[in-house]
């Protein structure tokens, strides 16, 4: 194999190859692949792009087989009669081992074969006989170009349909809550983490027919698409149960099966807390599947301060193959009460530039301080403040819900 250049000796050899090719409109060199097995017809070509003024960094194959070990170029030109293939099969193979840019330079003049060569994914259809410096200079820059175009208008599909997959995982995740009960405050929050990518956070809140609420927030281990996926099956199942009258004692044991059933690994686990609000509002029973425990919010005005709810009884994460079941702890709130359920990112996040958490008494004392604000909704500043201190995007999703009665209201 020998390999031939237009450009100066000096300059260096195929910068941005590895994925970040050098655009050819900003003067860089193109890097240009000829399959060639005619000397003749292959030092024409160097001397038609040399009169094209086309700065290039030229390799030679000679064979099929050689062209498709060297594909890391921005264009190449194809002849059809090789020693090792003859016609449009040559451009079907380079095409499936990942070529760029194809233009075909051939002996053949007969306008099917073109036509077909265009239709089967090349960008170009050239004469040997027919070509000079400017038709070959100018071929190789629109190829590259279109190409390139091409190649953006994918990846901007893509996006786009990952952004639809992430609309639909996101409502899947994070549902409206369903509460016919007006004076029942209910807020609901999310923060995807650093990378934007929906993580196995999730959250919900339904009201049965006899007025009891039920309120859930869940964290599946990990994160990424599967995490996610696996989250929006398991706050579906939730709901789809709570719809279908199922007990309350019962949820978290039949969510546990359809978490078996649908995790991908045998390690992956879930918790979750949950509150049952009794229709006169003043009970509450909560459960705790490995989850942190959710906080009493404070009262400024009355000169009270956030504390954890207290808990009589914790149970094990969803997943995990130990003994054990979930009981509620009953909680009598009163007449007045908020509280706030999470999942661990706001615990994790830690406090810029150093490696401190926030905790669950840094995060107390934030929730205090952005109550005395007088919010009427705290849960956005609160993540608002934690994402402060952090000094960025936290690593970790998060989801946070806030409920809240008050029965002394007119």
């Amino acid at each position: 194999m020998t390999e031939s250049t237009t450009a100066a000796a000096t300059q260096p050899a195929w910068p941005g190859r590895a994925g970040h090719p050098v655009d050819p409109v900003d003067g860089g060199p193109i890097a240009l692949l000829l399959v060639e097995d005619d000397d003749g017809d292959a030092l024409l070509v160097e001397e038609h792009l040399a009169d094209a003024g086309l700065d290039v960094r030229l390799v030679r194959a000679r064979t099929l087989d050689e062209a498709t070990a060297r594909l890391d170029v921005d264009c190449v030109l194809l002849d059809l009669g090789l020693p090792d293939s003859v016609g449009l099969g040559a451009l079907q193979t380079l095409l499936t081992a990942g070529a760029p840019a194809v233009v075909v330079l051939t002996g053949r003049t007969d306008t099917e074969t073109g036509l077909r060569a265009v239709a089967a994914g090349a960008q170009d259809y050239l004469v040997k006989g027919e070509v000079d410096g400017e038709l070959l200079g100018r071929s190789v820059r629109y190829a590259v170009q279109r190409r390139r175009l091409q190649a953006v208008d994918r990846e901007l599909y893509r996006s786009m349909v990952r952004a639809e997959e992430t609309v639909r995982l996101e409502s899947a995740l994070l549902p409206r809550p369903s509460v016919q009960d007006a004076r029942l405050e209910v807020r609901v929050g999310y923060r995807a983490g650093r990378d934007g990518v929906l993580g196995g956070d999730f959250y919900d809140v339904f009201e049965r027919p006899d007025g009891t609420v039920l309120a859930i927030v869940g964290d599946v281990c990990g994160h990424g698409p599967d995490e996610a996926a696996l989250g929006a099956v398991l706050r579906t199942a939730w709901r789809t149960l709570v719809l279908a009258g199922t007990a309350t004692a019962d949820l978290l044991p039949l969510l546990e099966r359809v978490l078996e059933s649908e995790r991908t690994r045998g390690e992956v686990f879930t918790t979750m807390s949950m509150v049952e609000i009794a229709p006169d509002r003043g009970t509450v029973d909560l459960y705790l599947a490995g989850h942190p425990v959710p906080f009493l919010l404070g009262d400024p005005a009355a000169g009270t301060r956030s504390e954890l709810l207290p808990r009589e009884l914790r149970g094990r994460a969803l997943g995990i193959p130990v003994d054990g079941a979930w009981r509620p702890s009953r909680l009598e709130l009163g007449d007045r009460w908020r509280l706030m359920m999470y999942t661990d990112g706001v615990l994790e996040a830690t406090i810029g530039g150093t490696h401190e958490r926030i905790g669950k008494a840094g995060l107390l004392e934030l929730v205090d301080e952005v109550l005395a604000t007088g919010p009427e909704d705290p849960v956005e500043p609160v993540l608002r403040e934690v994402r402060r201190r952090h000094g960025g995007e936290l690593v970790d999703d998060t989801a946070v819900v806030v409920l809240g009665w008050d029965g002394t209201a007119a």
